[in-house]
């Protein structure tokens, strides 16, 4: 179909043509017949929109005007007419037969009133050769605003929309909320935000984006009259709806549906119902979002909370139970072995008494270890914690060959904590540093103030502890004592952290061992006078 630019050009061209050859020749026959054919070729053209068949006639009407008009000029309503017939063909190949038609006609007629001569055989031969190079240029320049036409389109697209997903992208999505916003019609705006996969890996791109990809699918699919639907902020959506009764019911068809499985928080906002201005309304929507989100985010976090606490009874009772088990049943042999004298345990009393205080211990320990922390809470000095440290365990360390040295750093060093507390955590922490020195050894205690956090670290000259222990040295019942509980670390590391403190630990075989003591402190504590 001839393009309306080619028309205003062939249209007023043809009119002039047929008007110039009835100025210049008498009426007759031949004339008339010019006339007629002139007009059919422009009436052809005027009405092909309206009767498709005449597209394939044109040729005919205007060889017909040529060969009665006998004007060269017709040449210039030829060229006309084969760039129309091929302007929405792409492929030399497919145009060039046909515009070599109808240059092979215009020639064919040219020749019927001109001499053959040499001449007029190369200038026919001219326009043939002149036919092919506008036929290719006219290819160049249409393939050229094509290829333009397409880029400024997928430009145009890639700036509105997701190129992923093919929604619209945030710049998009603004666009249609103005747009609605200006035509003055309310819409609900719908914002789903996906905070997790189930069942893919994330770091499997191809994964990642057929899911996305998925979900955008099926969130247009059901929302399939919604103003748009939009991709924004990676795993977000938004989308725009007239004012619809069952949108709640559409929301739980869709996750329960297509979305199940996934993990989505949505919010349902009414514009103008919920604010006037278009960007308040935005941000309370968002807001909304977020409410969820933070309402789901506690929710699971308790749930978490919740699960690691009934996990860490878990093991607690069963290393409790293992733990328990091995004396009683010890003493339940011995009892079993004193039936056969009469009852008397005199023999084994001794074993039996220290299984019972073994018993003993252990249930100490762990009632110790399961209680809340103490509420005898208060601003103490450290260093007067650390002198009473060393008052404790200066005998202990004399008796074992041990040499025990404290440094403490020159200004004071206050701490909200449970003084007795923290004792039992320091002298708990240096008998463990003499027991890992086999023969006299040393222990240094150092304090150190780092910021807002005080540091009390103990360090041996012992053997040191192997690499794969220290990530479980601090879990309950795990001792490489024979006679340990195992409890005694992981009691330890609790008591830090009912300080909102916490107890780390660096070892080096054969050269020794470090734990540290972390302790926020209190600067705004009032001062203890020293004792």
């Amino acid at each position: 179909m001839l393009s309306y630019t080619m028309k205003m050009v062939i249209f007023p061209l043809g009119c002039l043509l047929v008007m110039l050859s009835s100025y210049f020749l008498v009426l007759t026959p031949h004339l008339a017949l010019m006339i007629c054919a002139g007009v059919l070729f422009l009436a052809s053209l005027y009405k092909e929109k309206q009767y498709p068949m005449l597209r394939n006639i044109h040729w005919i009407f205007l060889g017909i005007f040529h060969y009665f008009s006998e004007l060269n000029w017709c040449i210039m309503l030829y060229y006309l007419l084969i760039m129309s017939m091929i302007q929405d063909k792409q492929r030399v190949t497919q145009t060039l037969p046909i515009s070599m038609l109808i240059v092979f006609e215009y020639t064919v007629i040219r020749l019927s009133y001109v001499t053959i001569d040499t001449y007029h055989l190369l200038v026919s031969v001219f326009d043939m050769l002149s036919a092919i190079v506008i036929i290719f240029l006219y290819h160049t320049l249409i393939n050229s605003e094509a290829e333009k036409r397409r880029l400024r389109e997928k430009n145009h697209f890639l700036t509105l929309h997701d190129p992923l997903t093919g929604l619209l992208n945030y710049e998009g999505y603004m666009n249609v909320l103005k747009e609605t916003v200006d035509e003055q019609r309310s819409f609900l705006l719908i914002i789903l935000n996906i905070q997790n996969f189930n069942g893919f890996d994330k770091e499997v791109e191809d994964n990642w984006s057929h899911v996305i990809k998925t979900t955008g699918e099926s969130v247009s699919k059901q929302f399939a009259d919604a103003y748009g639907v939009s991709r924004y902020a990676g795993d977000r959506y938004a989308v725009v709806l007239p004012e619809i009764q069952n949108i709640e019911e559409r929301m739980a068809s869709l996750l329960s549906g297509d979305l199940r499985g996934l993990q989505v928080n949505y919010s349902i906002s009414l514009y103008p119902g919920m604010s006037e201005t278009l960007q308040h309304f935005i941000t309370v929507a968002e807001d909304r979002l977020y409410q969820q989100q933070r309402s789901k985010w506690l929710k699971n976090g308790e749930e978490v909370f919740r699960s690691e606490r009934l996990r860490a009874v878990g093991e607690l009772a069963a290393g409790m139970a293992h733990e328990i088990r091995n004396p009683l049943t010890a003493i339940r042999g011995f009892l079993q072995l004193s039936r056969g004298q009469a009852f008397n345990i005199a023999p084994w009393y001794e074993v039996i008494m220290g299984e019972i205080t073994r018993v003993t211990e252990l249930t100490a320990e762990f009632l110790q270890f399961s209680k809340p922390h103490a509420n005898h809470m208060k601003s103490e000095r450290v260093e007067q914690c650390l002198e009473r440290v060393m008052s404790l365990t200066e005998s202990d360390a004399a008796s074992r060959g041990h040499q025990i040295t404290l440094k403490m750093t020159g200004e004071p060093v206050v701490v909200h904590m449970d003084r007795d507390k923290i004792v039992q955590v320091l002298i708990n922490l240096i008998r463990n540093a003499f027991e890992a020195m086999e023969g006299p050894g040393e222990v240094y205690i150092d304090l150190l103030h780092d910021g807002e956090i005080a540091l009390i670290s103990i360090t041996d000259t012992g053997s040191g502890i192997p690499e794969n222990s220290l990530a479980t040295i601090f879990n309950p019942f795990y001792t490489t004592k024979e006679e340990g509980t195992g409890l005694g670390l992981a009691l330890c590391q609790k008591i830090a952290q009912d300080h909102h403190g916490k107890i780390t630990v660096h070892s080096e075989m054969g050269i020794g061992s470090t734990f540290t003591l972390h302790l926020p402190t209190n600067k705004n504590a009032e001062l203890l006078p020293v004792k």
